[in-house]
């Protein structure tokens, strides 16, 4: 995801630094470059044309140019700008003050708008109970493939009766099945077609008349490029869009729709979709995506993903091993699982800003390989009790028949217990410098928000 444009301007700051004092003709030649990358990023011609002539508008003037960083104060601007056209703050759904929230999720087939739904039920069961309603009565299997959805993310669903074809019907019936249920969330998956035509949209038209949704999200393929504006406009002057769901964000996308679509069609993007799994679906945070394309990480994005693959026990049970100088085998198995429920380590590393992530990817591919992580897993999970509280005991007989029976091998074993030789002797160091600055009330600051 924007990997090309983020090397692309990183080398042109780069570059820029390495001149030391700017002239007006040295941000000239970078805001060329500039242009070229957005281009290249499929990002659309007059939202390029736009963003630079704010840019340098911004970039020429004389307190950049005489300060005393002025290539700091150039990527400074060309950030702010990246953020302010993909719009001011993070947007998630208008819940509404009277249950139940209506969301109608619309898009051309293909873009990932089943998906989408589910994805996004998913995020919103953390504090409310969405219903899944299959409202694509044409798609072969569209219904079936709901139903499977809701079940992989743990939410109601609701569909059609054998034969059933009108969609309007189908809602009302939905909403009265909301209202004994306790349901405060319905998203209502539409039909799709290949392209735009009258009939879907006259569908769609009298889906919304009778339903009268709180939020129309658009979901939009992210790797469909420029076309995906053309999309965006089309559905908008139609059924007036409240949001716009970008999908398979994480795959080749060059990008360019996430940062052209709320300039081109004044639609904010809400969410996207960033991977396969049920729960791949983020929040769009235009600051945190515009640190992204910056080389700059995304620390807060780190962070949350942290808070909620760790519990507040976690914390107090790793605050106290560090407190008494003890790291034991199982507190490793934990730190692994802990990991783990952060998702793909590729992933998790594209969050860390551009210097510490350059240095990540030229690690071995083994070392960010999830496989790794399970059959060192395995690997604990093969000891005795007593070996894994105290692996000093674990000799030759003892490495050979864990190697056995984690199905791996004994070079592979030597290298976990010196790893964890070696974290035992970070946390005895923790340990000594948590007593001088009472280090457990500081991680048990970590959930205090």
């Amino acid at each position: 995801m924007f990997d090309a444009l983020k090397e692309r301007l990183e080398g042109i700051f780069k570059n820029l630094r390495g001149r030391g004092k700017l002239t007006e003709d040295d941000v000239q030649l970078a805001l060329r470059e500039i242009r070229r990358a957005l281009l290249e990023a499929d990002v659309n011609y007059k939202v390029v044309k736009d963003l630079v002539e704010k840019i340098r508008v911004r970039a020429v003037g004389d307190a950049v140019l005489n300060s005393i960083t002025p290539a700091q104060q150039v990527s400074a601007i060309v950030y702010e700008e990246i953020a302010r056209i993909m719009g001011e703050g993070s947007r998630g759904i208008d819940i509404a003050s009277q249950p139940p929230t209506l969301v109608m999720m619309v898009g051309l087939q293909g873009g990932g708008k089943t998906t989408s739904s589910a994805k996004l039920a998913k995020k919103l069961s953390k504090g409310h109970k969405p219903m899944l309603v299959a409202c694509d009565l044409r798609r072969p299997a569209a219904v079936q493939q709901l139903q499977v959805l809701a079940a992989q993310a743990g939410v109601a669903f609701f569909g059609p009766e054998p034969g059933e074809t009108d969609i309007v019907a189908l809602s009302k019936r939905a909403l009265a099945y909301a209202a004994s249920h306790l349901i405060d969330v319905l998203i209502f998956d539409t039909a799709g077609r290949l392209a735009i035509d009258e009939e879907m949209m006259a569908e769609l038209d009298r889906m919304k008349a009778a339903l009268n949704p709180h939020e129309i999200l658009l979901v939009v393929d992210a790797m469909s490029g420029q076309e995906a504006l053309n999309v965006a406009e089309a559905f908008n002057s139609r059924l007036s869009v409240t949001g716009v769901v970008l999908s398979k964000l994480d795959g080749d996308a060059r990008g360019g729709a996430a940062l052209a679509v709320l300039a081109a069609t004044g639609v904010p993007v809400k969410f996207a979709g960033v991977g396969e799994g049920i729960d791949a679906i983020e929040q769009f945070d235009p600051r945190r995506m515009a640190e992204r394309i910056m080389g700059m990480g995304d620390m807060a994005g780190l962070v949350e993903k942290i808070r909620e693959a760790t519990t507040e026990a976690d914390v107090m049970h790793m605050a106290e091993s560090i407190k008494k100088a003890r790291f034991t085998m199982d507190d490793m198995l934990a730190q692994f699982e802990q990991i783990q429920k952060m998702g793909p380590l590729e992933k998790v590393m594209e969050m860390l800003p551009g210097e510490i992530s350059s240095k990540v990817k030229d690690l071995p591919p083994e070392a960010l390989d999830a496989r790794r992580l399970l059959r060192m897993k395995a690997i604990i999970q093969s000891m005795t009790k007593a070996e894994r509280s105290d692996p000093a005991i674990i000799k030759g007989s003892r490495r050979r028949r864990i190697a056995q029976g984690s199905g791996t091998t004994v070079q592979m074993v030597n290298q976990l217990i010196k790893q964890h030789a070696q974290m035992a002797e970070l946390m005895k160091r923790m340990g000594r410098l948590g007593k001088k600055r009472g280090l457990m009330s500081s991680l048990g600051g970590m959930f205090r928000r």
